[in-house]
């Protein structure tokens, strides 16, 4: 039997009601932003439009409104919590649910799910497809010509690129695009680590005991966060792991369908590895790897329904739960899953990790730029550190210019 987590009332589920709070201001500001950047990223019909404008009516002054009678998934979203959030206001329910329910609604509205030429569109691909393009990744497609260089053999230079591939990954969710949204300004630049931009905890020693090169026992599996910019590195990383012998195979979990913005679904792995492939240099090579990786299942790519669920990782199914223990170690990427990994509630920022995450199916590590208020397993010190030195007017939890590694091990 799996540790039991802290118990679910030993700390206040985050809610959207406070004045000046960031969960206030992504329902205030940054969902009514994107209403109108989706409005005018396609040239939809009156029906769309209507539906766009009485979102953005709704969520603005009134409250959480039912999916239609017919949904093809209002069971799926019954058996999530549905009758007990909608009807309230969208400030008043717990913020993971409201704001996962907001993009449900978005896609309802402009036509994803409905039979008809708008079923199956991607409202935030245009937004995806250019970030691809953009010079920022030319740039760093060019960098991975410095990994054709480093020896294949063991040694010192070896965990150096490890590392600089996990940091890589780590440092890629700085490109999320609906963070760019409310906070453009913060993800400017290379989005590496620098004096402004420290890691508050780095577990990553963890990390590479579970994972010794050449010993491939398990598969890692990566829990995907953002396309694009972001899914890249991941990408490479995932190559790195296999090529080195440190996972036996790789298995890749995204979005089963469009979801905050730029997070990553099969279409999108596959505008990654075509852009890999595409480029001149080491990055070709990396994606002529992983497109023969997937085609010999070494690389596999599942989009479970839970991962649009508006609930903590602690809720997940029993058959994903049974895929996730088989990991060497499952790597959670981005700020959504770290609130669903820990729980989005406001936790002591020194509670342990470990006690939170003593659920999970297996060792699992968190990469993760810090977006939101949640956060555990910081020491004191740092705590102490991070609160002094910070601006006054400005919040190391939520800017993107911190980010973690946290690893727990698992005692099977």
């Amino acid at each position: 039997m799996p540790a039991v987590p802290p118990a679910a009332d030993d700390a206040p589920v985050i809610l959207g009601n406070e004045p000046g709070s960031f969960p206030r201001s992504v329902l205030e500001t940054r969902h009514p932003a994107l209403i109108r950047q989706v409005r005018d990223a396609f040239p939809y019909g009156p029906e769309q439009h209507e539906a766009l404008d009485a979102l953005l009516r709704e969520i603005t002054d009134g409250v959480m409104e039912p999916l239609a009678a017919d949904a093809h998934d209002l069971g799926r979203w019954r058996s999530w919590g549905y009758d007990e959030q909608v009807g309230r206001s969208w400030f008043d329910a717990p913020f993971l649910w409201s704001e996962s329910y907001f993009y449900r609604r978005l896609l309802g509205a402009v036509g994803y799910f409905t039979p008809g030429p708008w079923q199956g569109v991607d409202p935030f691909a245009p937004f995806k497809r250019a970030e691809l393009r953009t010079g920022a990744v030319d740039d760093e497609l060019t960098a991975l010509d410095g990994l054709a260089t480093v020896a294949d053999g063991p040694g010192r230079r070896d965990d150096d690129q490890a590392y600089a591939l996990l940091l890589a990954s780590l440092w890629g969710n700085r490109a999320d695009l609906g963070f760019r949204i409310s906070s453009p300004s913060a993800s400017e630049g290379s989005g590496g680590p620098d004096t402004d931009s420290p890691l508050v905890a780095d577990d990553s020693a963890l990390l590479w005991s579970l994972l010794p090169r050449g010993v491939p026992a398990r598969p890692v599996h990566l829990i995907a966060d953002n396309s694009g910019r972001e899914l890249i590195p991941d990408l490479v990383l995932l190559d790195h792991l296999l090529r080195t012998g440190r996972a036996a195979r790789a298995v890749l979990h995204i979005k089963p369908c469009p979801y905050y913005v730029s997070d990553a679904t099969l279409p999108d792995v596959v505008d990654a590895l075509r852009r890999l492939r595409e480029a001149p240099g080491y990055a070709a090579r990396i994606g002529r790897r992983l497109w023969d990786a997937m085609a010999a299942g070494r690389l596999d790519v599942r989009a479970h329904d839970f991962f649009r669920a508006p609930l903590p990782f602690d809720a997940m199914p029993a058959d994903l739960r049974a895929q996730l223990a088989d990991a060497a170690v499952t790597l959670v990427k981005g700020d959504l899953n770290y609130r669903r990994l820990v729980g989005d509630r406001a936790w002591p920022a020194t509670l342990p990790f470990a006690e939170r995450t003593a659920y999970f199916p297996g060792p699992v590590t968190a990469l993760r730029t810090l977006k939101s208020d949640v956060v555990v397993g910081l020491s004191d010190d740092t705590l102490k550190s991070l609160d002094t030195r910070t601006e006054k007017g400005s919040s190391w939890r939520t800017s993107g210019t911190h980010a973690l590694i946290q690893t727990r091990l698992s005692d099977r």
